[in-house]
């Protein structure tokens, strides 16, 4: 049996990575950037940053920044208009998973005009072309977007995210600067933090988990469960570590796949708009406790990589609900809601919710096989 790993050609790390951006512009030959951002981070001056550095080594840019929460199919078409109207050659995408993605579906579009109904894109995208050139600068430090094959649109008309799996769009260079996602709102840092820890946990037990992604995922959990609290509190040096961790799992998940956390969580944000990262806080310890007798010994791995003590001595049934245990306290302590309830969820919605988690692409990467019953038990529970 062989593997894949597929990772960036190029990625910075550290406070003021910004800086290698035009390096990396020149280098390569680029000519303009469609900037793909939203209106809250012009608002917030974080991308002034970025464009200010471009006006000093007079690169040349143009600015898109009509993205939403849970991109639609809208926002990525009117992305492409505004890149062919700008005579772009390349991307920049400025913010978390939603700009991220928004720009991979643009470039990938740009080079492979036969996919300009979005649609066509869900799932293993047979694309021909390499996306346009793109540039990822994450605010947020949990999607890790910037290192995955992966992306996400909603669909509006039909209420349900679809995910895209294409080695095409990739970014060809991550600039991982902590200074970006310093001034991240402590609930924005928490809801992408755990994120990033379902990111590790799933991508850890995933069918397609193999010995490298397990090392890549199980060194996410130790650095997220480490950094996560003070990085909400404002911790740069905390919020540095997450900004490490989550690329970590990016670099994991990416290549074997997730799980049913995330199966349910998209329908959660193509239904209520619930942002992503709290739909998977929220179901993260649900879904783990459901998965346990389907792990052999990981759950101790992760109960050790979060910090529970004595682990080797606890026998498999408890070592397994330390590591939930250990989860719920760690969504406690920065502040996630406690169920589904809180972000709006309705009864009557559950067999549609149900429905689509168990069609999304992450469900089939789940350890223990998921019926269309168990899913909805699962969210009455949470």
């Amino acid at each position: 049996m062989t593997q894949r790993m597929i990772l960036n050609e190029t990625a910075f790390f550290g406070a003021g990575a910004i800086r290698h951006l035009p390096e990396e512009v020149k280098r390569r030959g680029l000519m303009k950037a469609l900037i793909v951002t939203d209106k809250a981070l012009v608002a917030a001056g974080a991308v002034k940053r970025v464009t200010e550095l471009m006006d000093a080594h007079q690169l040349h840019w143009a600015l898109y920044d009509e993205v939403v929460p849970n991109p639609t199919i809208a926002v990525v078409q009117r992305g492409v208009e505004i890149f062919k109207r700008a005579e772009a050659d390349y991307l920049i995408a400025i913010g978390g998973g939603s700009p991220q993605d928004t720009s991979k579906a643009i470039g990938i579009i740009i080079n492979n005009p036969e996919f300009a109904d979005v649609r066509s894109l869900e799932g293993f995208a047979p694309t021909r072309n390499p996306s346009v050139p793109l540039i990822a600068i994450p605010t947020t430090a949990g999607t890790a977007a910037e290192v995955t094959i992966n992306y996400v649109i909603t669909d509006e008309e039909k209420r349900r995210k679809f995910v895209c799996i294409d080695p095409h769009d990739i970014p060809v260079v991550a600039i991982i600067d902590a200074e970006m996602m310093a001034s991240m709102p402590p609930a924005l840092k928490a809801a992408t933090g755990i994120d990033a820890l379902t990111h590790a946990i799933e991508g850890y037990i995933t069918r397609g988990g193999w010995k490298l992604t397990d090392m890549l995922h199980l060194n996410a959990i130790e650095i997220i469960s480490q950094s996560l609290r003070d990085a909400v509190k404002g911790d740069i040096e905390a919020v540095e570590q997450m900004a490490l961790g989550q690329y970590v799992a990016g670099m994991g998940f990416s290549n074997v796949g997730l799980g049913l956390v995330h199966g349910m969580a998209h329908p959660l944000g193509a239904f209520y708009n619930v942002p992503h990262g709290v739909a998977n806080a929220i179901l993260l310890p649900q879904v783990m406790a459901w998965n346990a007798d389907y792990t052999g010994e990981k759950y101790r791995h992760i109960a050790r990589a979060m910090g529970v003590s004595d682990v080797e001595t606890l026998s498999l049934a408890q070592a397994r609900q330390a590591a939930v245990a250990a989860v719920k306290q760690l969504c406690r302590d920065v502040g996630i809601p406690a169920s589904l309830r809180d972000v709006g969820l309705k009864q009557d919605d559950i067999p549609a919710l149900a429905q689509a988690a168990l069609d999304d692409v992450c469900t089939g990467g789940n350890p223990r096989e998921a019926t269309l019953e168990a899913i909805k038990a699962l969210y009455l529970q949470s």
